[in-house]
């Protein structure tokens, strides 16, 4: 049977035993605490299987939404999955939430019953083989970046602190961008300093030899078996010499020959999959789910809301 239960009933130890068995990590109670504080669950059978709930209420109207910082959550479980069960958890969400933009994960399946389902693109790289092999596999162009990377002189760092990983990001891509703001970079900041402590995050930078000044840095989060890209800033004289490059295969090759899949977070933008592609990894689809149960009325405030965010 499964069962909603409100953000104070949950037992966060019983739910870090069974996502501990995903390898997700935007599933963890302490992630979703700094990322959606208050969030709430589905949960069956005494957390054999379980499902985050991110909701929040606008104009009187209680919704479900997907965090920043968190590509993937839906239905976790001990087992496999079944097409049927990431239904009846879907199925159980309850009617308080009048509409849902939410994504789920690559091991929800199901069995085209469920209507407002829609995939997006991630890219993952088995690291279980020797990184020889693994380089042999990298794209023609990513080999070539790569030897332009290495003429450069090139250094991994590791005194990044988050503040240096969100500066680089704001002074280039992130300038471009309205939709972020301080808060979201505070977020960040907490949860990158949280996942250090629980030896789940590790932060890397980029600068050439003698030289102190960042090209690039990241954040990397990290499970028993899997390490995630979660978030990086580069400036435009590392991107001139290949430094992101460089950075992911120096992780590459620190952790090739163990039971770990890399994931490089993305993406749906063409431009990126292909840089990541370029590693030799390889893409997979996981779901996103929509629902509306707004009134006619309720579905119009919903546009208009939506037009001034």
């Amino acid at each position: 049977m499964i069962q909603y239960l409100e953000h104070s009933q949950i037992d966060k130890t019983q739910w870090d035993a069974t996502i501990a068995q995903c390898g997700n990590i935007y599933a963890y109670s302490w992630y979703l605490d700094i990322v959606h504080p208050g969030w709430e669950a589905l949960v069956e059978d005494d957390y054999q299987s379980v499902m985050p709930l991110t909701g929040a209420k606008k104009f009187g109207v209680h919704y479900l939404f997907q965090p920043y910082f968190v590509q993937q959550l839906g239905v976790f479980s001990k087992e496999a999955l079944s097409p049927g069960k990431t239904e009846e958890f879907l199925n159980a969400i309850p009617q308080k939430y009048r509409f849902a933009e939410i994504r789920l994960n690559e091991s929800n399946t199901f069995n085209n019953t469920i209507q407002g389902i829609e995939y997006h693109r991630n890219v993952i790289l088995d690291l279980n083989c020797d990184y020889e092999s693994i380089k042999a596999n990298y794209h023609t162009n990513t080999k070539r970046n790569l030897s332009k990377a290495q003429n450069h002189n090139l250094q991994i760092v590791d005194t990044v602190i988050p503040l240096h990983v969100v500066a680089l990001f704001t002074d280039n891509r992130g300038a471009l961008l309205d939709k972020w703001g301080d808060a979201e970079y505070a977020r960040l900041t907490k949860l990158t300093k949280v996942a250090v402590n629980h030896k789940s995050a590790f932060l890397l930078g980029v600068t050439e030899k003698g030289v102190g000044e960042l090209l690039c840095a990241a954040i990397f989060m990290k499970t028993a078996n899997r390490i995630t890209f979660l978030f990086s800033g580069l400036k435009q004289e590392g991107k001139d010499k290949q430094a992101m490059t460089f950075l992911l295969d120096s992780v590459i090759q620190k952790y090739a020959n163990q039971p770990i899949t890399f994931d490089f977070e993305g993406s749906d933008d063409a431009n990126l999959a292909r840089f990541y592609l370029g590693f030799g990894g390889q893409e997979v689809q996981y779901p996103s789910y929509t629902f509306n149960r707004l009134s006619p009325m309720g579905k119009a405030l919903l546009k208009l809301w939506k037009k001034r965010k």
